[in-house]
């Protein structure tokens, strides 16, 4: 007589597990971002804080003295400064160190003859530090006293959600490039732009809808034989570019659609680049794939191919404990030459432990690893931000020379 079969017997948590779904899954995944987010929201403003600085670094970042600061506070030049329950001076805003700035005629604006730096940082391997360095370097710019626009291109919505965001419960379809994609006259890109805690920091956020845009594209380029579609975002930008001194964009870790949009719309390029042999690799056919993709834009489209003012390479995620990482930045540095920042973006837990809190390096009030690790990572990041400043300074005739300050 044949066996019978027997059921398979399940335990109560495989039997939990097999019975959930994605969507499930997905709820279950927005509580934890929840959670996240309102660990770096202030309960008071429901919003991040922006950062402070007490007064010594606010006097270097305004480019004049805490002697100087402290006489237009008893002048009535500035307000007069409030003191803490310690008796320790209250730290200043951003947007009170740009007050400063213009007490003192000290703000870094470009002249209105100089070119706005629209910079794309791209590259389309995922994992490069792409986002970090968008992240940083548009705050660098803020800190510094720049008009600052970020345009988040990527329908992982990374950068978005580092500014408070839940970008697929916070953010509609109209809330995004994909809305201005469907009504440009109807919404307008002005309408899509989002002040941020960081004061003289914009955004134009994103959220998954902007994937649907890679396929939307496609059709309208296969039914109106017209390539006029991908100057969408060159367009969207030309329309409040002379608001900003600097436009940084972070497109998706892709050579599709978006990133060509992206591509066009751009007069400067930053490529952080690994030094380990997959993320060279893949870096080097990013490069090779978006001269060609020009090419052809150029050629099939009749798209004037983009004038770029400079395009740079950084050396990102560099774990200097590891002898291929040093091996690879030397023959970097040698090859490359001066198609290379001087600076390089190093690994460091202070950068993710910062993420984790939904904040950047530059945003966290007090070390979350270390003090020396803290200290060392702002220190890099400022030195990475900074060689990118520099670049940009260049290209303005009216700061021509690229002066720090």
């Amino acid at each position: 007589m044949a066996e019978m079969a027997t059921e398979p017997t399940f335990d109560a948590q495989t039997d939990d597990l097999m019975s959930d779904d994605l969507g499930t899954l997905h709820r279950k995944a927005l509580t934890i971002l929840k959670r996240i987010r309102d660990g770096a929201i202030d309960p008071e403003t429901g919003a991040k804080k922006g950062p402070t600085f007490p007064i010594s670094k606010a006097a270097a970042l305004v480019g004049r003295t805490a002697s100087a600061i402290r006489e237009a506070e008893r002048d009535g030049r500035l307000p007069e400064r409030g003191r803490t329950g310690s008796g320790h001076r209250v730290h200043y805003s951003l947007e009170e160190l740009d007050q400063m700035r213009e007490v003192f005629g000290t703000r870094p604006w470009r002249a209105a003859t100089d070119t706005p730096a629209i910079i794309s940082i791209s590259n389309f391997k995922g994992g490069v530090a792409k986002t970090t360095l968008a992240l940083h370097a548009a705050q660098h710019f803020a800190i510094r006293g720049y008009r600052v626009l970020l345009v988040d291109c990527d329908s992982q919505a990374s950068t978005t959600m580092m500014f408070g965001y839940r970008p697929d419960v916070d953010l509609g379809e109209d809330d995004t490039l994909y809305g201005h994609f469907h009504n440009p006259e109807l919404l307008g890109v002005r309408k899509i732009i989002r002040k941020t805690h960081f004061h003289g920091l914009d955004l134009i956020p994103a959220n998954l809808k902007l994937y649907n845009l890679e396929y939307e594209i496609a059709g309208y380029l296969a039914q109106n034989q017209s390539f006029d579609i991908i100057d969408m975002i060159a367009q969207a930008i030309e329309d409040v570019v002379d608001d900003y001194d600097v436009v940084i964009m972070d497109p998706p870790p892709a050579l599709g659609m978006v990133s060509m949009a992206v591509l066009q719309a751009a007069n400067a390029m930053v490529i952080p680049m690994p030094p380990s042999v997959i993320d060279f690799a893949s870096t080097v056919s990013f490069i090779d794939m978006a001269r060609t993709t020009m090419a052809q834009l150029e050629r099939l489209g009749g798209r004037a191919k983009p004038a770029y003012n400079f395009i740079k390479i950084v050396a990102s995620r560099v774990d200097d404990s590891k002898s291929m990482h040093r091996e690879i930045l030397s023959m970097m540095r040698q090859v490359f030459g001066g198609s290379m920042i001087n600076s390089v973006l190093r690994t460091s837990a202070e950068i993710d432990n910062a993420s984790s809190r939904m904040k950047t390096v530059f945003e966290l009030d007090r070390p979350v690893t270390s003090h020396g690790v803290h200290t060392r990572s702002v220190r890099l990041l400022t030195e990475v931000c900074q060689d990118i400043e520099v670049e940009v300074l260049r290209t303005w005739e009216s700061r021509a020379g690229g002066d720090r300050r």
